[in-house]
């Protein structure tokens, strides 16, 4: 039996109560790259999502204050990378403020379309770059799949409840 939601206390709109919702949605977890002038740049994304299957496209969403944002409202492709539950060190180094997300120990090559390719992940996608679409605070970007690879092992990397977790059984 489910419970019966309180509807005789909701809450009014705010940053808070969206959050406080979307802690209890689990995620997967993806890190975005994008090449840089001043070198890759990439951060941690739970907001990825399928588009369409035809022609393949993705969207995530990247806030307009990210240390990022500068090279990704610029590049024409991106990486998407999907992580498995063995690369929660890689993703809070991705989420970190100021940390050198490309210096070691994060493995990653110049893959095509000069985009950074993070290695070891359950899957990774280079993507062109077909709009950004304001939103709020952020931009939701619409990317068109060129090229990638499914073929990693392991099982997904999720962020459930404020921290980075596993499937369970």
């Amino acid at each position: 039996m489910t419970a019966t939601p309180d509807l005789g206390a909701p809450q009014l709109a705010s940053p808070d109560l969206l959050r406080s919702v979307f802690r209890r949605h689990a995620a997967g977890v993806a890190v975005i790259t994008a090449p840089g002038d001043g070198g890759p740049v990439g951060f941690t994304a739970t907001s990825l999502t399928s588009v369409s299957a035809e022609p393949p496209m993705l969207s995530f969403g990247i806030g307009t204050g990210a240390s990022s944002w500068p090279a990704v409202s610029a590049a024409g492709h991106v990486g998407v990378h999907i992580l498995g539950d063995h690369q929660r060190e890689l993703a809070a180094t991705f989420a970190r403020s100021g940390a050198d997300r490309f210096g070691a120990p994060t493995s990653w090559r110049a893959g095509p379309e000069g985009v950074p390719v993070l290695d070891d992940v359950l899957a990774w996608l280079v993507c062109r770059v077909v709009a950004r679409v304001p939103a709020g605070d952020h931009r939701i970007v619409l990317a068109e799949v060129v090229l990638g690879d499914p073929a990693g092992t392991g099982r997904p990397l999720l962020y459930h409840q404020g921290r980075f977790t596993a499937l369970r059984d």
